[in-house]
């Protein structure tokens, strides 16, 4: 079966661009790697489904509509003809080759964390907030017992705030970046404050401590993470004086990066977006440079659920008026797409990544995890003559491994002082060779 749009992600944006296209008379299917629909917004445990919010609008809308493709993990799309073919493998253990081919395309694949490196990252016991978030929300699984929460970007406050609801004792909450600059550049916004503050009232009510300024730039331990230390910056994220904070768990983010595997295979164009990490360039119709294919979410610049809905039904509608269905225009949307972006970008500025942080490495610091790059084997690459990230990977071997970059590609850039690139990966997701090499079956 040959559908008129095959959007790839089940979180807000993806949802909400199913719903619209379908409401329009679109054949529709909705591919995502997960069980269910939701994305790591609504991720949820099977046995206890939202019953409130945004997320069962959303299902109802696409329920019935669209055809749901769960477990289905996107490793790449090609044109065929006029046609875009979708390759997945479908299942869970057993996974088999399946094929999803449309008129058009969608892209709603989210982001991932951004990590910075330092010593004792790869401690048993330390991992990045988004994954202390996705343990809670889809297993209700604590990530420690006393877990301190650090990073920078307003994501912090949902995971502190969730994980003490959770009876987690959280030693604390370190910002690296100073409230003063936030509240400079980020304009308020009534809703968001009200979320601001239910999550400031819940570190209150659980006495957990903010500390903005002041960052974890090291973690010990032996076998696992036993302690870390916390430093007092400077505006640019030297440290200034450094204190010890007793834990088991370490939850750190510095932000989202942008998931462009797909849409870099394909072509589409990018541009670098408000923090210098790059993003899909889209028209006001969230249409990509490559025909038939538009991307929605935090794709084209990370600005959180809201957003991510909003630019799904847009991108939804624009795809029925391109195929000529009934879908009149949505100024309404347009603008507040136009508010929703602006507050993003004014909260990126406001949450940057200093420069100070490389400072925090030592020679033996791991950069690369997976191939077990230390920083002092990088500083060797570049004194042979490497003159950017790529000729570091060639050289030292740091995004060769499991993850193929999207861990430490963002550092290594830094590093090397050039501004992060689009991924250039022709298989997006693990695959084995066997199916590799199977010919593809198509969906019905």
């Amino acid at each position: 079966m040959t559908y008129d749009l095959v959007v790839i992600g089940g979180g807000p944006a993806g949802m909400a661009g199913a719903a619209a296209a379908a409401l329009a008379g679109l054949r529709v299917a909705l591919v995502d790697g997960g069980p269910r629909l939701g994305g790591q917004y609504f991720r949820h445990p099977h046995s206890a489904e939202p019953l409130r919010g945004r997320f069962p609008r959303l299902r109802a809308a696409v329920a019935g509509r669209a055809t749901v493709l769960a477990r289905h993990r996107v490793w790449t799309v090609q044109r065929e003809d006029d046609l875009l073919a979708v390759h997945c493998l479908a299942g869970e253990r057993d996974e088999r080759p399946r094929t999803v081919r449309g008129r058009r395309l969608l892209i709603a694949t989210g982001a991932h964390d951004r990590s910075l490196p330092f010593p004792g990252w790869d401690l048993p016991g330390v991992l990045t907030a988004g994954g202390a978030q996705a343990l809670l929300k889809g297993d209700r699984v604590v990530a420690g017992r006393r877990i301190v929460v650090a990073g920078t970007g307003p994501f912090l406050l949902p995971v502190a705030s969730g994980l003490a609801g959770a009876g987690a004792d959280v030693a604390g909450v370190y910002e690296a970046n100073r409230l003063t600059g936030i509240a400079r550049r980020a304009r308020p916004a009534p809703a968001k404050v009200a979320e601001a503050t239910g999550y400031a009232l819940e570190l209150l009510r659980h006495r957990v401590p903010f500390h903005a300024g002041q960052a974890v730039i090291a973690a010990h331990g032996d076998t696992g993470l036993t302690h870390v230390t916390v430093a007092r910056l400077d505006r640019d994220w030297r440290p200034l004086a450094t204190r010890t904070v007793e834990c088991d768990t370490l939850a750190v983010g510095y932000g989202f990066l942008p998931q462009l595997d797909l849409p870099v295979q394909l072509g589409c164009a990018t541009r670098p977006g408000v923090d210098g990490s790059p993003v899909v360039e889209v028209d006001a119709g969230l249409r990509t440079s490559v025909p038939g294919v538009y991307a929605a979410g935090e794709a084209t610049g990370v600005g959180g659920a809201d957003l991510a809905e909003v630019e799904g039904l847009l991108a939804g509608r624009t795809v029925a008026m391109d195929l000529g269905r009934t879908a009149r225009p949505a100024p309404a949307l347009a603008r507040r797409r136009r508010r929703l972006t602006a507050f993003a970008e004014a909260l990126l500025r406001a949450y940057p990544v200093r420069d100070g942080w490389r400072g925090w490495l030592s020679p033996g610091t791991l950069v690369c995890r997976c191939e077990e790059v230390p920083y002092a084997r990088v500083l060797e690459a570049r004194d042979l003559g490497a003159l950017d990230s790529r000729a570091i990977k060639l050289l030292a071997r740091p995004g060769m491994g499991w993850c193929q970059g999207r861990v430490c590609g963002y550092a290594v850039a830094c590093l090397m002082g050039e501004a992060p690139q689009p991924p250039r990966r022709p298989i997006a997701q693990p695959i084995r060779l066997g199916d590799l090499a199977d010919q593809p079956e198509e969906t019905p």
